[in-house]
């Protein structure tokens, strides 16, 4: 069983607007609505990999609805939970102004539908995944993170947690199997600037000392790091292509990672194939496809 969490889903409204004017009627020159979240993110990835996955969370309203109707369209199970107050927010993503982003507040989340949530999550046993991506809506308990795993650390589930500063750090003590902090995140942990991979292996390893069982630090253009399990450091610059949209490759990575881990149990493949699925996804103007990150795969481990 493989489960993703997305507390606060979105529909991202993804727009191009040439010749922008504050003050004045403007029309888009493209657009697309796309399911948002990086849990969701990570299960289409893990979909476009052929690996079956449930995306679980919350939704609301007409917009809810929405979420997951093109999840079922594009293919993905999903098993949110329903609430009443509030709609599913909607992010719209002005592409062509420097990336500006205006972004929804979503649903209030009551305690029992979080205790319903933590219900479906008591199914997950020995060997299943569970991704925990991204941040916590306002209306939920700000140690989230830590409640799941508390509850689930004698289950022996393999956790994924992509989560930035004490969101990351308080659930080191239940030993996540990944944690996947960007060179910028990791930097913010420790009060230092991380420019290159070198700088991040001593700060990774703290991050094992405190309870990470591996560490996978993306850092955009400059590639990835791996510090494994095993001892292990696994370090590769980005692989060459043309940068068209950086939205979801850190969720992209973990999803290829772990996609590497479950096929062969290696750590140089799943590290591989981390790296080829966050690079063709920043490749893409969608998340990628199989057959976009097998061929970035071939060019990783040339």
């Amino acid at each position: 069983m493989i489960c993703t969490v997305t507390f606060n889903p979105s529909l991202d409204y993804i727009v191009d607007v040439e010749n922008f004017r504050m003050g004045l009627t403007n029309r888009t020159s493209a657009e697309r609505i796309l399911p948002g979240g990086k849990g969701i993110n990570v299960s289409l990835v893990l979909m476009n990999l052929g690996i079956r996955n449930t995306a679980l969370g919350f939704t609301a309203g007409f917009t809810g609805d929405e979420i997951i109707r093109r999840l079922q369209e594009m293919g993905v199970d999903s098993d949110f939970i329903s609430v009443k107050n509030g709609i599913s927010r909607i992010n719209v993503k002005l592409r062509s102004i420097d990336g500006t982003e205006i972004n929804g507040a979503g649903p209030e989340i009551s305690p029992d539908k979080v205790e319903e949530l933590m219900q479906k999550l008591d199914q997950l046993d020995r060997g299943d995944v569970l991704f925990l991506a991204g941040s916590i809506p306002s209306s939920m308990p700000d140690n989230m993170y830590e409640k799941i795993m508390e509850r689930l650390k004698e289950k022996e589930v393999m956790t994924v947690v992509d989560a930035a500063g004490d969101l990351l750090v308080k659930v080191l003590k239940y030993h996540p199997f990944l944690v996947k902090p960007n060179n910028h995140e990791l930097g913010e942990i420790f009060g230092v600037e991380l420019k290159t991979r070198e700088d991040v292996v001593p700060y990774g390893k703290k991050l094992q000392e405190m309870g990470a069982k591996n560490v996978l630090v993306s850092m955009a253009g400059e590639g990835a790091v791996l510090i494994a399990a095993d001892g292990r450091i696994y370090s590769k610059p980005a692989p060459r292509g043309k940068l068209v949209n950086s939205v979801g490759a850190g969720d992209s990575m973990a999803a290829g990672f772990m996609a590497g881990w479950l096929e062969k149990q290696d750590y140089r493949h799943a590290f591989y194939m981390g790296l080829a699925a966050g690079s063709a996804s920043a490749f893409s103007e969608n998340l990628a496809t199989g057959k976009e990150i097998q061929a970035v795969y071939r060019q990783v481990t040339e």
